[in-house]
């Protein structure tokens, strides 16, 4: 059942329909983490537009999402080696 919702960065409306409040709660999080970042570009960049901020913004993210889903590989990478070596030794101890 979806549910309608309006969030608002940078004092402009975005109605918005959510499936859950999980979702609800993902969407709000993530819609203060832009305003926050905004208002930072804002300080920092008090003459660039709107749109120019918002490609901070998406570049920042976008960034952060990458070198997390790297750190992810890397570690499934580590999990699926730790696993083979933990099949390895159990396999020798019951020799």
């Amino acid at each position: 059942m979806d549910q309608s919702i309006t969030l608002t960065i940078d004092g402009r409306k975005y109605p918005l329909k959510v499936s859950s409040p999980e979702m609800e709660e993902v969407l709000r999080s993530a819609a203060e983490d832009m305003k926050s970042m905004l208002n930072r570009y804002t300080e920092k960049f008090p003459d660039k537009t709107l749109e120019d901020k918002l490609v901070f913004v998406t570049l920042q993210e976008t960034v952060q999402k990458i070198t997390a889903q790297r750190k992810l590989q890397a570690l499934s990478e580590e999990v699926s080696t730790l696993s083979g070596d933990m099949t390895a030794y159990l396999k020798e101890t019951e020799k």
